[in-house]
């Protein structure tokens, strides 16, 4: 039957365009590199060498994640220079939680129809959040999916692997009643309750915290803590950590409490910060689904026994945090007591 050849970008793939990509993206990624690293872009694979005389028994530790619903305020503001840090933070400080350092990391970036300026950007994020976290980016795949993605719109995902000694695992299991619970300031909510956020923004009659956009506050960049933690660890015997993300601190930190204990933790201790005043008022959201939707301004928290108290705070402090005393490990059933 006669008629036009038909091509990919007749079905809506340009693979020129995934090329000019690469190409873009070429110098930000050689900015993450470890010389663990033996390949580029381009492989099938990406190729790191753990050195086997660095380690007695390294364990590897993995982690994988999104950035959920924030990708819809990102693409609709068009702001698409930070996401990709979000991407990182998320994977990243998983990992960190079990002590370990994180090494590489890969992302998928899927679309419609591949926009080289809006991929670039994503890409230069997680090349930032690489470099935040110490970890090489060593490699990735772009999927172009005509009719899978409406117009303008790209999906996320993060893939992170670590190390850590066998025998300087952190898993809570050394955590005993009067640890104290350590809180690490958060940049905003992360990456995390941002479907509520946008029902919020919906509702809201004045889109403004203190004189400035809600929306562009609220795409903060999460905060990546990988080397203040790392630099505690070399300090203080942490005895458990917690990432406070989707379920906040409410469901997050019975996850590391060993059986018959519980968390107390002083409402008074902290102030979450205008962005969650704004939500609580703006949404008429109560507290306790505040607390468990959101990290309501404590991105992660530390479990020290109470003689390493000071040590650690002074440390994440001068390691750029912000921290303090959030409350303490008490007799329980694995429950958060907010007091």
């Amino acid at each position: 039957m006669p008629g036009k050849s038909l091509t990919y970008r007749d079905a809506g793939v340009d693979i020129d365009a995934g090329s000019e990509l690469v190409e873009r993206i070429r110098p930000l990624v050689k900015k993450t590199m470890r010389r663990e690293v033996l390949s580029g872009l381009g492989g099938f694979g990406g190729l790191f060498a753990l050195s086997s005389d660095q380690y007695d028994e390294p364990v590897l530790v993995s982690g994988t994640d999104g950035v959920g619903t924030k990708l819809k305020l990102a693409q609709r503001l068009g702001r698409h220079d930070t996401i990709g840090i979000d991407l990182v933070a998320m994977c990243a400080n998983d990992v960190l939680v079990q002590g370990a350092e994180p090494l590489f990391f890969l992302d998928y970036f899927a679309c419609g129809r591949l926009d080289v300026d809006a991929a670039t950007a994503v890409i230069a994020g997680i090349a930032t959040g690489c470099q935040q976290a110490g970890a090489a980016l060593i490699g990735g795949e772009t999927a172009e999916m005509p009719d899978m993605y409406a117009e303008g719109e790209y999906d996320l995902a993060g893939f992170c692997v670590g190390v850590v000694e066998r025998k300087a695992l952190i898993d809570g299991r050394t955590i005993a009643a009067g640890d104290r619970i350590i809180g690490l300031a958060s940049s905003g909510p992360h990456s995390n309750g941002y479907s509520l956020i946008r029902k919020v923004l919906e509702i809201a009659e004045n889109p403004n915290i203190d004189g400035a956009s809600a929306e562009q506050l609220l795409m903060a960049p999460t905060r990546i803590y990988v080397k203040a933690v790392q630099r505690l660890i070399t300090a203080v015997s942490i005895k458990g950590i917690a990432h406070i993300t989707g379920g906040g601190i409410t469901d997050n930190v019975p996850r590391i409490l060993p059986d018959g204990l519980s968390a107390e933790i002083d409402i008074n201790s902290w102030q979450p910060g205008p962005v969650f005043d704004w939500l609580a008022v703006t949404g008429r959201i109560v507290p306790e689904e505040m607390r468990r939707t959101f990290n309501c301004g404590v991105g992660m928290i530390v479990v020290v026994g109470e003689h390493d108290v000071d040590t650690t705070i002074a440390t994440l402090q001068t390691a750029g945090e912000t921290a303090w005393r959030l409350g303490r490990v008490v007799a329980g059933d694995g429950e958060v007591i907010y007091r």
